[in-house]
């Protein structure tokens, strides 16, 4: 059961974070939803590549079998700089909308349905 704990986080913060997505009229809700799911896609691959009693793959004359696996972990760092990057564009939307409509709430905002 003590092995599942990081699979229960994952998917309690995912769900959160759909939530927050779905249900919130607020731009600015809407991305940290989205924030929230982005950050439990990154602990479940963390999850995935981690191992009991495992070194960092940095030592060279470690015995291989007790390694976590570095590819995971260039994904989730890879993952990390792509979710800051696409957070500050919606946030740089949202500020743009905010400036051109008056309000950040989604419902309100009738001129960008096509």
């Amino acid at each position: 059961m003590a092995n599942n704990i990081p699979f229960i986080a994952v998917a309690f913060i995912a769900i959160i974070g759909l939530a927050t997505m779905l249900m919130r009229k607020n731009i600015i809700k809407i991305i940290m939803g989205l924030g929230l799911v982005e950050g439990a896609v990154n602990l479940f691959l963390v999850a995935l590549g981690y191992r009991q009693d495992g070194i960092a793959p940095i030592f060279t004359n470690a015995p291989s079998t007790h390694m976590v696996l570095p590819t995971v972990q260039a994904m989730v760092l890879t993952s990390i700089v792509i979710g800051v990057a696409t957070l500050a564009l919606l946030l740089s939307f949202a500020i743009y909308i905010y400036q051109k409509y008056g309000t950040l709430n989604s419902e309100s905002i009738n001129r960008l349905r096509g």
